[in-house]
């Protein structure tokens, strides 16, 4: 590359050919907006040489819009057609053959931006998702590290061990999750943070924007995020100490300081936040209560960041003879009716007087981000013991089954629950697991770095990993991406 502002040969590219090439692969194959676009990107977008469309890091050659996996298909083409300027169909980045490198440009940049906008403008939505466009600040980062190997599938750019500070498991496991929330990285390596303290050292923000920094920066060696957990001890006493802390509370307390930091010094309210947590972490969760009497329907809807689940306790004959349960067990049951009893009663607004009624949770909104808390640790006056149920979790996990629509007894036509459902599937890409007793427990974490590239880390040292291993693992915390991000 050239300069940080002006690859010549994407120059040369546009002088001849213009960016209106850009300008449509944006539009239909990269931040599609409408139902026809994403039709359409499902239909079309796969590799012309091998015809696989998953897992493969799609580029599109930008002089005559032909798809090819990353590696042999696209150098064929490029041996073929001496085609030198391709598009990443994941993130937008413009790769370069003749640099080997990805080259920025502010004007493409900016087409995209336009689209986004004018889009969202027409159909009358929200402020969207904006693409991973790396900043001056990422291009150095990439340029100076010479392991980086340009994101081929070997690249351990992302990759990098955390010291254990003492009994800091749970935050290191917490942290590697979050290094690898896709949305969540692309706000970070975007510059997309503008600090609103008078100190940096104040801003839990920007002390998770060093961290992303530390872990894309190209070094190998384990670093120490002491500073994080001095921040977490002040604003969050609770997990003040050396002790061994809970993983789900720290992953907790963590967005709420991010939020509450997002938000300084601004007029957002926390009920309409759209800050980067809200917008990836914060679902709708709708409970309504059914009065037995009358039959009426009590609605409130509460946000959440993740849903915690109930495990039922099976004895280790059973779970040596293979009795499990599945995550869709545990929300089949979450999402189930519950009668409160006569010890529960409500006040009817129907009936007006006190009945008893039924309570059902499900979920109006969904996530970006699906985080699931697996409730393996029980206290209570007589006993503390840990619930080591077998839990079986896919990778890919639907979620249509548990909305509003399709589990309290809204009208729904066969035809409108069919269309729920093909936006509502999740891919897994981090698992928490907890080893040993609570007296003697210890964390680690298997994280999806790319496609089907997975590797488990245990504080300083990571290592590859199968997604065997992931799903034969125990799951405390499950994360899940979905797929397909709606734009409202």
């Amino acid at each position: 590359m050239d300069s940080m502002e002006g690859c010549r040969h994407l120059r040369e590219y546009k002088e001849e050919e213009g960016v209106e090439g850009y300008r449509t692969i944006h539009a239909w194959f990269i931040s599609p907006i409408t139902a026809k676009a994403r039709r359409k990107k499902a239909e079309h977008c796969y590799c012309h040489n091998c015809h696989c469309s998953a897992g493969k890091r799609l580029h599109s050659c930008l002089s005559c819009i032909y798809f090819a996996c990353w590696g042999s298909h696209m150098k064929e083409h490029l041996r073929s057609k001496q085609h030198k300027i391709w598009v990443d169909l994941e993130y937008g980045n413009i790769w370069c053959a003749a640099c080997s490198d990805y080259v920025y440009d502010t004007e493409l940049k900016m087409i995209s931006e336009q689209h986004l906008a004018e889009s969202y403008r027409n159909l009358g939505l929200g402020v969207p998702y904006e693409p991973w466009y790396p900043s001056a600040k990422e291009l150095a980062l990439l340029k100076s590290n010479p392991k980086r190997q340009e994101f081929s599938e070997n690249s351990k750019l992302g990759l990098r061990g955390l010291i254990n500070l003492g009994n800091t498991c749970f935050m290191s496991c917490i942290v590697q999750v979050l290094v690898h929330t896709p949305l969540l990285r692309n706000y970070f390596l975007s510059d997309r943070h503008i600090c609103t303290f008078t100190g940096a050292d104040q801003c839990i923000v920007c002390e998770i924007d060093r961290i992303f920094q530390e872990s894309f920066s190209g070094q190998m060696s384990p670093f120490s995020p002491h500073k994080l957990l001095h921040m977490i001890w002040t604003h969050a006493h609770h997990l003040a100490g050396y002790e061994q802390q809970d993983a789900h509370e720290f992953f907790i307390a963590v967005l709420d300081l991010l939020h509450r930091h997002l938000i300084h010094k601004t007029n957002i309210s926390p009920n309409s936040c759209t800050c980067i947590v809200d917008t990836i972490f914060t679902g709708k969760l709708q409970s309504d209560l059914v009065c037995q009497v009358c039959k009426g329907v009590s609605t409130t809807v509460d946000p959440f960041w993740d849903i915690s689940l109930d495990l039922p306790a099976v004895s280790p004959e059973l779970s040596a003879g293979g009795q499990t349960i599945s995550l869709q067990d545990c929300l089949q049951r979450f999402t189930q009716p519950e009668h409160l009893g006569s010890a529960a009663k409500i006040k009817c607004s129907k009936c007006n007087s006190h009945q008893e009624s039924t309570k059902q949770l499900t979920m109006q909104k969904l996530p970006v981000v699906a985080s699931f808390h697996l409730k393996r640790f029980e206290h209570s006056s007589r006993l503390h013991k840990k619930i080591t149920t077998r839990v079986n979790f896919p990778e890919v996990l639907d979620m249509t089954p548990f909305i509003s629509h399709a589990r309290n007894n809204s009208p729904l036509k066969k035809k409108e629950y069919q269309g729920i459902g093909s936006n509502n599937k999740y891919i897994l890409y981090g698992v928490i697991n907890h080893i040993g007793n609570l007296d003697a427990g210890h964390y680690t974490s298997f994280i999806r770095q790319h496609s089907d590239l997975w590797f488990h880390c245990n504080d300083h040292q990571i290592l590859p990993a199968s997604i065997q291993q992931v799903l034969d693992s125990e799951g405390y915390l499950l994360f899940y991406h979905k797929q397909i991000l709606e734009y409202t």
